[in-house]
């Protein structure tokens, strides 16, 4: 294959640089005015105490929802949220070709099943070690190691050079579930010429390697060999190996298992459905399991992160409909803590301690628990095998990306760019440089409707979770006098003995009432401006009283 002229081979993130999750990867070929393009990826990330109400955030597709028609296809790299958790939110603004293995289709399947979109979308499934071919763009999958099934490195080969995009990936020797890293395709693939590689940088600032999954086995078949009772171990749903190594040490044990979380149960019928967990023992149900003996059940649950709805959490409430844990029982934390996540894991453990259950962490107990990204000693291996011209981090915050593409000088990578989000590189021709911005951002998942990320919803709904609530509402006779009221209600704003609520509410009234009194003329006659009035006055009052601006909600009937 060879390029025109006036091709170009470009890299342009919407999600995931800058960043950890939201993975959104573009690449495009061909002249600026007429490039084809495929879609690497298409993840989320989750809220914070940042976005009240707001569980999942996807990557904005605005940029190239108008160019829809040049999308040659979607490839998943693995099944993991922040790389597939946006198709069927986005897809419907796409309507590209979708190209996964067999276990991340299964996944995404069901995704799309649940947002009636599964005869619409086409899903082509690749087999381990295949290949695409989508106009300019030639994919090879290359087998990885990662925490999930069939993790899938992509060589995109092009007119204008060849590409390593390695997705989520680390070097384990033994897996557990899967194949072993691929070394002699990436060699190869070195051999041939890598023009650039597009890498994960989670770990980079950690040195050393990330730890074999053998090794999470082999510490907890002891540790909970010594536990008494009932056991439940938490981890990401999303980690296929981590479920199994739980697995194994419970059955090594002679606890048998139980799934507890609706993702818990997905993730296990996926891993069947591609020939995984074969010769396990069956699952019980959680309304089996509370009638076998406590030394002889182990509950593998969802929750590790404190998420409010997860099963875990409902057990630390005491609201789980059938998994009660309570003094002599015993909750793994087989997974790290998320950076946002401290406060409600914190709060979830306090919950299960006041039952009287022992918690173990990896903190506590080093080896529960490895990561699934790679540390520098696996950064350096990846570099020395594939020998790119260009490295472009990415999955990674701003220093991460910076701290990997250092890295990447000392390994004698002559090309480093650390692009964030909506930055467009041009690798080829010439040297690898930004040459464009694109509009990029967020979108919120709020009460099911997709929203802007500074929608005035959301601003508000900020705002009163900081400042609190004043509702104040009066009624108006015929001559624009007060009939009743005002009344004045506040949620979420603190008193004291000696300013008590009521007086401050009283006088918050009188602040309403004399801005009503010095409207002039007809301006009493429009119900906007006697509510601007009184927002105005009320919140005047209330930074003197309080310090604060609270969010005012002024309601005027007539009479």
């Amino acid at each position: 294959m060879m390029g025109k002229r006036d091709d170009e081979l470009v890299f342009l993130p919407l999600g995931g640089s800058n960043e950890i999750g939201m993975n959104f990867n573009l690449y495009g070929f061909g002249p600026a005015h007429d490039r084809r393009w495929i879609v690497v990826d298409l993840g989320v990330t989750f809220g914070d105490q940042t976005t009240p109400g707001v569980e999942v955030i996807l990557p904005d597709p605005t940029f190239i929802e108008e160019y829809a028609d040049r999308i040659l296809g979607i490839v998943l790299t693995h099944a993991h949220e922040d790389h597939i958790g946006a198709v069927a939110w986005l897809w419907p603004r796409l309507k590209a070709p979708i190209y996964a293995t067999p276990f991340t289709a299964f996944i995404l399947r069901e995704k799309l099943r649940e947002a009636d979109l599964l005869d619409e979308a086409e899903i082509t499934e690749v087999p381990l070690g295949g290949t695409i071919e989508l106009g300019p763009f030639k994919l090879d999958l290359i087998t990885l190691t990662h925490s999930i099934p069939e993790p899938n490195g992509l060589a995109i080969r092009t007119p204008l050079g060849t590409i390593l995009h390695t997705g989520d990936w680390k070097i384990d020797p033994d897996p557990l579930l899967g194949e072993t890293t691929d070394v002699e395709a990436i060699r190869r693939l070195g051999d041939e010429g890598v023009l650039a590689m597009v890498c994960d940088s989670t770990n980079v600032f950690v040195d050393g390697h990330a730890g074999s999954e053998a090794e999470v086995r082999d510490a907890l078949i002891p540790l909970i060999a010594g536990l008494k009772g009932k056991v439940a171990v938490a981890c990401f749903a999303s980690n296929v190996a981590r479920m199994d190594s739980v697995i194994r040490a419970a059955e090594a044990n002679g606890r048998r298992v139980c799934l507890v979380g609706r993702s818990m149960i997905r993730m296990a019928a996926a891993a069947k459905s591609v020939g995984l967990m074969q010769d396990v023992k069956p699952f019980l149900e959680d309304s089996q399991a509370k009638h076998v003996p406590e030394n002889e059940i182990l509950y593998l649950c969802t929750g590790s992160q404190g998420e409010p709805r997860a099963a875990l959490a409902r057990i630390a409430d005491g609201t789980h409909p059938h998994v009660k844990l309570g003094a002599g029982d015993s909750v793994v934390f087989s997974s790290r803590v998320i950076p946002g996540n401290e406060i409600p894991i914190r709060n979830l453990q306090n919950k299960l301690t006041e039952r009287g259950v022992r918690l173990y962490t990896e903190r506590d107990h080093p080896g529960i628990h490895v990561s699934g990204h790679p540390c520098r000693d696996e950064l350096a291996e990846m570099y020395r095998w594939a020998r790119p011209q260009i490295a472009v981090p990415t999955h990674g915050e701003r220093r991460h990306l910076m701290e990997h593409a250092a890295f990447a000088r000392d390994l004698q990578v002559p090309q480093q760019v650390t692009p964030r989000n909506g930055d467009m590189v041009r690798l080829a021709p010439g040297r690898a440089e930004v040459i464009d911005e694109v509009p990029s951002g967020r979108l919120f998942v709020d009460a099911g409707v997709l929203t802007p990320e500074n929608g005035e919803a959301l601003r508000e709904r900020r705002h009163a979770a900081f400042n609190g609530v004043v509702a104040v509402s009066v009624v108006l006779d015929g001559r624009n006098r007060i009939a009743s009221g005002p009344q004045v209600r506040a949620l979420g704003l603190p008193t004291d003995e000696d300013y008590p609520l009521n007086e401050v509410l009283g006088d918050l009234a009188d602040e309403a009432a004399q801005a009503i009194k010095r409207l002039k003329g007809e301006e009493a006659e429009f119900d906007d401006t006697v509510e601007t009035a009184i927002s105005r006055a009320v919140k005047k009052a209330s930074q003197r009283i309080w310090g604060r601006r609270p969010v005012v909600e002024t309601t005027v009937l007539r009479i």
